[in-house]
């Protein structure tokens, strides 16, 4: 692995990617070491505050998903295509600008350990630079073809979408939960699904495969983004890398959350659980701690666990059109890591 590069490294082994084939893995990280490059080449302004801004996140690392599942999906064509590294440039700039707006939006003072570019330097600007990065992604899309720039936009408009239901909420009659899973596979599923259709597309591989790794995409994504729901709860802060029930403490509705409230279990600490949660944000430290156990102990967090193993493995149906070899075993290796991480 290629080391001390934007975490490229540390991100391929974070995200649970087992290459069994060297070769692969070889090739996975020369495309990650020249994306980073690339990715501070474009994000470049003759303005010397949006150039500032714009490299905030950029070096503050990540474990940069996006640009890894495109470089995975080039490897069913020819991962030293010209376009693969472009392709995977685009769809980290769509999503570390999404990061801005979101932090702007959710007034959050940290990211990736660092304080958040809002409160850096106001909202306004932190606006303004994911609008930035957007742009610089469009541009760069532009130069990789109409059909890119179509998916592009497609996929940024999933993203609002997802957003705009976030903001809002479910409507009256709407199911929570399916609203849930809707959020995340517009907001998540959608740029890790055209992540893995770039990779495929602009490695030349044929269409089915591409198809099928978009579907691959779209599906470990939301895999991967309910997960960390559960580790939120079932995990200690060294694996999930931040405070266990800070989602409860927030009163962000995740998926055992959702599951805990919509169940009709009578049992005393079923009806309890859903009594402190029914409230909002659980502040208080006592009703916390014991609202972070009772879901820990509860069917709702059972019903998550297997939410997540179906996604997990739907990804893995998703692959059976594309040839055995070792791409096809690090995308199914990824699946094996996100059933096991939440337990």
């Amino acid at each position: 692995m290629v080391d001390g590069v934007g975490g490229t490294a540390d991100g391929m082994g974070a995200l649970g990617i087992d290459f069994v084939d060297a070769q692969v893995e070889a090739s996975v990280a020369s495309v990650l070491v020249t994306v980073e490059t690339a990715l501070l080449t474009n994000i470049n302004s003759a303005d010397p505050l949006v150039a500032e801004a714009a490299r905030h996140l950029v070096d503050a690392g990540g474990k940069r998903f996006r640009p890894l599942l495109v470089a995975l999906g080039a490897q069913f064509g020819d991962p030293t295509a010209a376009q693969v590294v472009p392709a995977a440039v685009v769809m980290e700039l769509t999503h570390l600008a999404t990061l801005y707006h979101d932090d702007v939006m959710d007034e959050a003072p940290v990211r990736r350990g660092a304080p958040s570019a809002n409160s850096r330097w106001t909202n306004s600007v932190a606006i303004l630079v994911g609008d930035y990065l957007f742009a610089r992604a469009a541009d760069i899309a532009a130069d990789l073809g109409t059909e890119a720039v179509r998916l592009q936009a497609r996929t940024f408009a999933r993203l609002v979408h997802g957003q705009i239901a976030e903001t809002v909420g479910p409507r009256a009659g709407e199911d929570p939960v399916r609203h849930y899973l809707n959020v995340i596979a517009e907001k998540t599923g959608s740029l890790i699904a055209t992540s893995t259709r770039f990779g495929g597309m602009f490695g030349g591989a044929p269409a089915a495969h591409t198809e099928a790794l978009a579907g691959y995409g779209e599906t470990v994504g939301m895999a991967f983004q309910l997960s960390d729901d559960l580790l939120d709860i079932a995990s200690e802060s060294v694996q999930s890398g931040k405070t266990p029930g800070t989602d409860l403490r927030e009163g962000v509705p995740t998926l055992p959350v959702l599951y805990a409230l919509s169940s009709d279990d009578g049992d005393a600490a079923s009806v309890r659980l859903r009594d402190i949660l029914s409230r909002g944000p659980v502040t208080d430290d006592a009703l916390h701690a014991e609202a972070l156990g009772l879901l820990r102990e509860s069917p709702a967090l059972k019903r998550a666990r297997e939410t997540v193993r179906s996604y997990a493995e739907e990804a893995r149906s998703r692959l059976a059109p594309l040839p055995h070899g070792g791409p096809r075993q690090a995308l199914e290796s990824l699946c094996d890591f996100i059933a096991d991480r939440t337990g």
